[in-house]
């Protein structure tokens, strides 16, 4: 029985609901099943798909995002196997393998898998996302060490400069190139913010920053390094000749249908150079709306005050890789209507908006922060983003353009709001000129999340209770650590705020050349949360911890 007649017959869908979706595969010609288009247009729900399958074909649910899968078993069928029929092998019990799948009435992966193995099939059901975690866990390592074995092979001891003379197809197969390939590949699964390849005294060290924090993938022989930086260097148009000065460059790749930008930074040092990979974003497949910058109810609201204002400068302060470009991205789009001239600088462009006219900082060229404002300012904009204020001369054209009648996005680094008010009297703008034209700041950092796989909870002792102003004790939460979370006990990230209007108690402080002390009390009268306000709510709420809590807001609060 098709599967959209067996929901029916279940009362999981109703007639109208699947003759809409009929209806529309037909006339659009989609190549989803028809399960997938009943869950995209909100009919029903992955789960509620599988317990009807369950029930009629009696195959069981499992839940694998614990399981740890033995090398010898996830061996056996190739990765790109598993990825082409969403599905993972478990287990191997004489000759018969159990394996899960994300749609167990999929004919054709069944006999690719007996074709492949000549083992019996035992088919187990699992969510679609767990098995593509799964995927992601236990094979995209699995390649690169194949691709070091083999480097070590081919490549040891070989002037690696003969690499960048070799055509693209002679290359292809190169173990350099493989090793690269999957290593940026995993570091793209794995959600991993930069890349970090180092030459030390007797080995090269591969570590990934995954929310925010460094983890260690792996360690080889230093005979790889000086192939695998001159890969790197060629695909991102550098100097494979300059070993002594720093370099940048850019890479382009396509990684699970998705355009990804990677920047890179090569650096010398004393065992030899050091590259830094840092994924920019995905392009047109990043979505930005406010449920995704994590703003509290409070928060919230002070953040609709600011953005009303029709003109003036809007600031986001924090430290790199805090969220800033996210935040204001995520203004632009809302700000994004067909009568509405949004014009942006950035350095870099991290990401492509639609109906939204970026500009690249080129310095060598001549086309700084300071010099695109001013043409962009010829351009007839309503509203004008500004990758980040460095300097006087660019505070001063964007203060000029703000009290003008033009909405200016910046961002700026300082540690909390209210700091953000004497870095721009320190770049030379006068107090009545920082009053006339911010209208609004919003300092942000990004707090790891408890993993929801291994969360557990604990009463804190006497010395946390006091850091989290606790009179009684009061239940908290942890992550264990699990495979799930790589063992660190954190999953995905989430912002926390100080947003601070500028209002007219504000304005007038600063025209009386008010210390930031002063700004940051009248701000809290006037509802204002601090950094450590907003992580210690995260806290009480178990989304966080205490570690994280003073990790990130020490330097700001304490």
């Amino acid at each position: 029985m098709p599967l959209g007649e067996l929901l029916l017959q279940n009362d999981v869908i109703t007639r109208e609901q699947l003759d809409e979706v009929l209806r529309f595969k037909k006339e659009t010609n989609s190549p989803k099943y028809v399960g997938e288009i009943l869950i995209d247009k909100g009919f029903t729900t992955e789960i509620q798909i599988k317990k009807v399958l369950e029930f009629q074909y009696r195959i069981p649910i499992v839940d694998i995002t614990d399981m740890r899968i033995p090398p010898e078993v996830t061996s056996i069928l190739d990765e790109n196997l598993c990825r082409r029929h969403t599905m993972i092998p478990l287990a191997i019990s004489d000759d018969e393998l159990t394996i899960a799948m994300d749609d167990p009435l999929n004919y054709y992966a069944e006999e690719d898998v007996k074709r492949v193995t000549h083992y019996r099939i035992h088919q187990v059901m699992a969510m679609k996302a767990d098995i593509m975690n799964a995927i992601d866990r236990y094979y995209s390592g699995e390649s690169a060490v194949h691709a070091v074995e083999e480097l070590q092979a081919d490549y040891s001891g070989i002037d690696m400069d003969e690499l960048s003379r070799l055509s693209e197809s002679e290359v292809a197969n190169a173990p350099v190139v493989k090793l690269i390939n999957s290593m940026l590949v995993d570091a793209i699964r794995k959600k991993a913010s930069d890349i970090h390849i180092e030459a030390l005294e007797n080995e090269m060290r591969v570590r990934f920053r995954v929310d925010g924090a460094l983890q260690e993938i792996m360690r080889v022989p230093k005979a790889a390094h000086a192939p695998v930086i001159t890969r790197i260097k060629i695909i991102s148009g550098l100097d494979i000749a300059e070993k002594r000065l720093p370099q940048d460059g850019r890479v382009e790749m396509t990684v699970d249908n998705r355009r990804v930008d990677i920047r890179v930074s090569i650096l010398p040092t004393v065992y030899g150079e050091k590259v830094v990979m840092r994924v920019l974003g995905l392009g047109k497949n990043a979505k930005y709306s406010r449920d995704s910058i994590g703003f509290t109810p409070k928060n919230m609201e002070l953040f609709e005050k600011i953005i009303q204002n029709p003109n003036g400068i809007i600031l986001v302060c924090g430290p790199t890789g805090s969220g800033k470009s996210t935040t204001l991205y995520t203004v632009l789009t809302e700000f994004n209507k067909i009568d509405t001239n949004i014009i942006t600088v950035e350095d870099p462009v991290e990401n492509k908006l639609a109906g939204i006219n970026q500009v690249q900082v080129n310095v060598r060229a001549g086309l700084t922060f300071a010099s695109g404002l001013r043409s962009i300012l010829r351009q007839d904009p309503d509203i004008i983003m500004i990758g980040e204020i460095r300097d006087g001369e660019t505070a001063e054209i964007a203060s000029k353009a703000a009290i003008t009648g033009h909405l200016v996005l910046s961002t700026i680094h300082t540690n909390d709001a209210p700091s953000s008010v004497s870095r721009l009297v320190d770049m030379g703008i006068p107090h009545y000129l920082v009053a006339t034209s911010v209208v609004g700041i919003i300092a942000q950092r990004l707090v790891r999340k408890i993993c929801p796989k291994c969360k557990t909870e604990y009463t804190p002792d006497h010395s946390e209770m006091m850091m989290l102003k606790l009179k009684e004790p009061r239940k908290l939460y942890k992550g264990a650590g699990c495979i799930s979370c790589n063992g660190t006990g954190y999953s995905g990230r989430t912002a926390i705020h100080e947003v601070l209007p500028i209002g007219k108690e504000i304005k007038d402080l600063i025209e009386k050349k008010a210390t930031t002390e002063q700004i940051r009390q009248m701000g809290s009268r006037l509802g204002a949360l601090s950094l450590r306000d907003s992580a210690m709510a995260l806290v009480m709420a178990g989304t966080t911890t205490t570690e994280e809590m003073l990790k990130v807001t020490y330097s700001v609060d304490m």
